[in-house]
């Protein structure tokens, strides 16, 4: 009988062991929640932190739905965040370069603030020159949303909506929006979903704005880092960065990204459209499959020194490729590190820009009777 005892003993023993070598709570995927500051309200605000097991985190925050900061692994395991940002709600609410945020109701710009819609003509902010960006003064980047954690087979997941009521920034309709983050159990993916429904005719273009650095949020230049672009196509500008209805080939010219070309090597190239930008601050148009059916992969961008490959996937016709131009060393973000001049690059997909005013532009109107919805994933490698 004492035998018996001590060899389930050792099974028992043998058995935690186990467990604890091969699933420590501590790599388990999960979320925590945790205050990240108030506004100059009061209002506070909660920053939503997101692991898994293979090594990176995500953090959101409810203020814009704000992507704060994407830590993941280089070739040596030494972990950076790779995107752009401030430590508080506050340095959000004062900053203009929408980094990490969720931009709406309409991404990129509408010329000369209007548009005409059921013959009806909408007239909003003017917040960039003559022409409206990002949703007006005070677009979705300036709200505090509704933010809870939600179980995802997938992974861990974090949930944001926003009401939008009827005439906001000049926008038609009461539109309820959702964007729902998943950090993938299975692999360095993070994964957007939005949704939207409104009650009137509206037009809508969400994206994430993220500043991304490969190397890290403090290493300076990402002109040595390398892009490719599944776009054959984009949509050339005026000199106020809104387009001229062309849908322009790339080949031989700088905005050829159909293999992969250092971000540096022809960004100062004598080109007018460089100069309207300052560089890079176009869209793109994806090839896209006719009979895509989910995600497609849009573009690939890697870091030849950490070894950092990030695929961006999505199901929006354009991606906005901009490498941080009017950035210029004065805004000082997370540790307080000065952001210089091209220190990070931005891929937003999306609609095209100005698409309420241009009629061969994929549609962005949105109907009572249909739902929004779009999905990008940023997929995190090594290479």
């Amino acid at each position: 009988m004492a035998a018996l005892r001590y060899i389930i003993f050792g099974f028992l023993s043998l058995a935690l062991i186990i467990v604890e070598t091969s699933g420590s709570p501590d790599n388990a995927p999960r979320v925590e929640v945790q205050p990240f500051g108030a506004i100059s309200s009061g209002q506070k605000t909660d920053l939503y932190v997101m692991t898994n097991s293979k090594g990176m985190a995500v953090s959101i925050t409810n203020y814009g739905a704000t992507v704060v900061s994407i830590k993941v692994p280089d070739r040596g395991g030494k972990v950076d965040d790779v995107t752009l940002g401030f430590d508080t709600a506050r340095g959000y609410e004062e900053g203009k370069a929408y980094f990490g945020a969720t931009v709406g109701r309409y991404a990129n710009r509408i010329a000369h603030g209007t548009f005409t819609l059921d013959g009806k003509t909408c007239t909003l902010p003017k917040n960039n020159g003559d022409n409206t960006l990002h949703g007006g003064l005070n677009g979705f980047s300036k709200k505090i949303w509704a933010g809870k954690e939600v179980s995802s087979k997938d992974g861990v997941a974090v949930q944001f909506t926003y009401v939008s009521p009827d005439g906001e920034e000049g926008f038609p309709g009461t539109l309820t929006a959702t964007v729902l983050f998943t950090l993938s159990k299975d692999r360095n993916e993070l994964r957007i979903d939005y949704t939207a429904s409104t009650d009137k005719p509206t037009v809508l273009n969400l994206t994430n704005h993220s500043y991304f650095n490969l190397a890290g949020q403090n290493q300076g230049s990402i002109l040595d880092e390398t892009l490719q672009l599944n776009a054959s196509r984009f949509t050339p500008v005026d000199a106020t960065l809104i387009p001229t209805g062309e849908l322009r080939d790339v080949k031989n010219t700088p905005f050829d990204f159909t293999h992969a070309v250092a971000i540096g090597a022809r960004i100062d190239d004598a080109d007018d459209q460089l100069r309207f930008g300052r560089g890079y601050d176009h869209n793109w148009v994806l090839d896209k499959p006719k009979d895509a059916n989910g995600p497609v992969l849009a573009a690939v961008a890697k870091d030849p020194k950490s070894g950092r490959v990030l695929e961006i996937l999505t199901t929006e016709p354009g991606i906005q490729f901009y490498t941080g131009n009017f950035l210029d060393g004065t805004v000082r973000g997370k540790g307080g590190y000065a952001y210089p001049r091209r220190s990070a690059f931005c891929l937003e997909t999306q609609h095209f820009p100005d698409s309420p005013n241009q009629a061969n532009f994929p549609s962005t109107t949105l109907m009572p009777e249909t739902q929004y919805h779009s999905t990008t994933v940023f997929r995190f490698s090594l290479k």
